[in-house]
């Protein structure tokens, strides 16, 4: 049995970003990886415009204008968005502008409307304004020939609009990994079937098909394998095809789970089984002809708890993602925790921000089969393996699962 930390560490050392890429239109890419450079092929903004409704000016004309003596202006033209203008303003003159509009030659600055008021075609203005006030310049935001988004990034919806203001209608991604999962059992029957005598429905498969989907990875269903070694062996050969390959139960010591026999007939080589950690002890991880393989337990709670802890960080580190994104605060426990020494606890935990601080609580009874603690649960709580017992108000590290 290892830690958690040398497990982890065994898995991503195994684990390789895909170096297959694919071209897209810049709209489907939210939450891909991209697997380019993209550089600016012009300027953004790409001419000098005015960042407020007013009018556009010469600072100088502006000098000691107040509420108790404005400035008196002719206006010489209305400017909207995306129309140029047709005058140049001069000493004593200003041009109406909109929000956008390219700034009117001749002008330096935009007072905005509030600071006026128009009288037929003239405007009072009563505040001084310095050059550049209110103008937004050509190149700003972003300069023509640089990198505006790296290679490695995840693409977010800012990305997408700065990929559609660049004109960047493809981007090459790279493409997502197809992550197979098997359950495995004699006890589970389908959703929609009726239960029997020694039944239960298998929710493992699907509990793991959404955190597949949330990772961006594309979920593969295998379905379920009996308790026989030829049809394991059938449907994980089956997963085999795929990049990464999870099979829920029968990783255990029982006298019916065959999983581990049958993957090493296939060739597996373990890196390792059972982890110092609870709930999910029984994990099992390895290769078969470069696929990584997780034998995750069977019981609900354990086989969520190891996607997030493993699995997760795997196959961030296959998109190309740098991290696994979630986010880990100090939170003060609301009850009194006891624990088994030499285990990482990961406690079901609701956790929230109150009075300046985080505080969390479990969400109930925490056995390894008990689901429903998980569904009303939005983080984990990570108690060490040196600690026995965790006082009411300790703070303790808290990972969100969302």
């Amino acid at each position: 049995m290892i830690d958690v930390d040398r497990a982890k560490e065994i898995i991503l050392n195994e684990i390789s970003p895909l170096k297959k890429k694919e071209r897209l239109n810049f709209f489907s890419c939210l939450n891909r990886i991209s697997a380019q450079d993209v550089k600016a092929k012009e300027n953004i903004p790409p001419f000098n415009n005015s960042a407020m409704d007013g009018f556009a000016v010469r600072a100088n004309d502006l000098i000691g204008a107040s509420r108790k003596s404005p400035k008196i202006l002719e206006v010489i033209e209305d400017l909207p968005a995306g129309y140029v203008a047709k005058k140049s303003i001069k000493a004593g003159q200003a041009i109406r502008i909109m929000t956008g509009a390219p700034m009117p030659k001749g002008a330096d600055a935009v007072v905005m409307v509030e600071e006026t008021r128009s009288r037929n075609d003239t405007v009072e203005i009563y505040k001084e304004i310095k050059v550049g006030e209110n103008v937004r310049y050509a190149g700003e935001d972003v300069k023509k020939g640089k990198v505006v988004i790296k290679k490695g990034s995840l693409l977010k919806s800012g990305h997408i609009g700065m990929l559609a203001s660049l004109g960047a209608s493809k981007v090459k991604v790279f493409k997502r990994p197809k992550v197979a999962i098997l359950a495995t059992g004699d006890e589970l029957v389908n959703v929609d079937e009726r239960l029997g005598p020694g039944k239960i429905r298998n929710s493992n498969a699907y509990s793991l098909y959404s955190q597949v989907v949330k990772t961006g990875a594309i979920p593969i269903l295998l379905g379920i394998a009996r308790d026989k070694k030829a049809d394991l062996k059938t449907k994980i050969k089956k997963g085999l095809s795929a990049d990464m390959l999870l099979i829920s139960g029968g990783i255990s010591v029982g006298k019916y789970d065959y999983v581990k026999d049958v993957l090493k007939g296939l060739g597996l080589e373990m890196k390792f089984w059972r982890v110092a950690m609870r709930p999910g002890k029984p994990l099992a991880f390895g290769i078969i002809k470069r696929t990584p393989v997780f034998g995750l337990p069977g019981n609900p709670v354990s086989s969520m708890v190891s996607f997030e802890v493993f699995v997760k960080p795997a196959i961030f580190k296959m998109l190309g993602r740098k991290t696994d994104g979630a986010k880990e605060v100090k939170a003060a426990i609301k009850e009194e925790i006891i624990k088994k020494k030499g285990l990482r606890y990961f406690l079901r935990a609701k956790t929230a921000w109150q009075n300046e601080a985080y505080v969390t609580k479990t969400t109930g009874p925490q056995g390894s089969g008990q689901l429903k603690s998980m569904a009303i649960a939005n983080s984990l709580i990570i108690l060490p393996e040196k600690e026995e017992r965790m006082e009411k108000g300790r703070m303790v590290t808290v990972r969100f699962l969302d």
